[in-house]
């Protein structure tokens, strides 16, 4: 299918030259038509486009200069985000990296099954991490690691942290962001992992903390895993940090751990381990309305190298006991490959996307419905074998300024 028309031809800020008038004549007064907006008051009319989807909104703000002005006031961007919160109108959209070279890729809009051409701010590369939380998008990236941004990708608003504290040139990291919407704040964290110089099994581990209310960071801990390492996985849900840990060799029966630091103590990272459901390949993060819920490969019983299914749990409040939600039909998987790692996820609200790291495929699962469906294909071929395809999941949001 063709892509859409560049999201870019619809800018937020733009804003229609005003119609010029006449005064008509006694002749032209009994042939003059009205358009039936111009009979509705301010109010009204914005509570009918509040309706719309979110990319029609960008459409309606160039229809003329009184639709712009309404689309574009404070009032409007919070009812619009309040009349969507629980509705299936607005959904979370993915965003697919289509070079390996720079960020250039298309979003994917659930609900009118469109792939739009799609300009990220701030980012120069994809290989970049990348977290999300409530509308907000945050990069960091992936050489230094001390230039970090927070986006609306939609307005294209952003705004430049400054540098985090600790080590610059650290082994393992992990970029987590969360949005308190009704504080209109957002806090970022960085977890940082580093080998113990000549010791293979311990690692040196720091958590970092930005507050945008302060515009400070501050270090919450430090620590020294024996037998553990961090990774890029993490996640904020009610003011606890959840990251993955990866064994070193000791005597882990699993790959893979679960830390759960709440952000208010100091408590050391080991006394709130969890174990993970079951032995896997690799492990997303994710937030589904302040839920942890964890994607992972399955690993074979005699190979727990080679990925054999992928599943989907959550995490049963804060005891450490793992409800599994689904398992990918057979059919659907068979794309994926046998390595560990092999693909990428990530989700919000009652969504979780998956997608091959070797095809442009975008696969979702529905929490609610329990549903498994093949998106709209994506206007993007494979151009060499070992092309690699990569995206992250965001709220689209109108509303949430960094």
């Amino acid at each position: 299918m063709e892509a859409e028309t560049s999201w870019t031809h619809y800018p937020y800020n733009y804003v229609p030259e005003a119609e010029t008038y006449s005064e008509p004549s006694d002749d032209e007064t009994k042939d003059q038509t009205f358009s039936m907006d111009t009979l509705l008051p301010d109010d009204l009319l914005e509570r009918i486009l509040s309706f719309l989807p979110i990319a029609s909104i960008f459409r309606a703000g160039t229809v003329c200069k009184r639709w712009n002005e309404i689309v574009s006031s404070r009032r409007f961007l919070w009812n619009f985000s309040s009349n969507n919160n629980n509705s299936a109108s607005q959904r979370p959209w993915y965003f697919m990296f289509t070079s390996t070279d720079d960020p250039s890729g298309y979003a994917y809009d659930p609900v009118i099954k469109k792939w739009y051409t799609f300009d990220l701010p701030c980012i120069e590369t994809s290989n970049w991490f990348v977290a999300s939380s409530c509308g907000l998008v945050c990069f960091m990236d992936n050489d230094c690691r001390n230039k970090i941004y927070v986006s609306n990708p939609i307005t294209k608003q952003w705004r430049r942290l400054i540098e985090p504290p600790g080590h610059r040139s650290t082994d393992y990291t992990a970029l987590s962001t969360s949005m308190n919407r009704a504080k209109q704040s957002y806090s970022v964290s960085v977890v940082k992992s580093k080998q113990v110089q000549g010791n293979f099994f311990q690692w040196e581990l720091s958590i970092h903390l930005y507050s945008s209310e302060t515009m400070t960071w501050t270090t919450s801990l430090t620590d020294v895993l024996t037998g553990w390492r961090g990774g890029d996985e993490s996640v904020i849900i009610d003011n606890v940090l959840y990251f993955l840990i990866y064994s070193t060799g000791g005597n882990s029966d699993h790959r893979h751990g679960l830390i759960a630091s709440n952000l208010s103590s100091t408590s050391s990272l080991m006394s709130s381990f969890i174990p993970m459901p079951c032995s896997l390949t690799c492990g997303r993060l994710m937030n589904l309305k302040e839920r942890l819920v964890v994607v992972g490969g399955i690993g074979k019983h005699d190979r727990p190298d080679i990925i054999k299914g992928i599943g989907i749990w959550c995490l049963k409040g804060g005891g450490g006991e793992w409800q599994e939600m689904a398992r990918m039909p057979q059919r659907y998987f068979q794309g994926f490959g046998e390595l560990d790692d092999v693909f990428a996820s990530s989700g919000s609200d009652d969504v979780v996307y998956i997608q091959s790291y070797g095809s442009p495929a975008l696969l979702t699962f529905d929490m609610k419905l329990k549903c498994w469906k093949w998106s709209q294909k994506c206007p993007v071929s494979k151009k060499f074998p070992l092309q690699l395809f990569t995206g992250f999941c965001f709220e689209p949001r109108l509303e949430i300024a960094p």
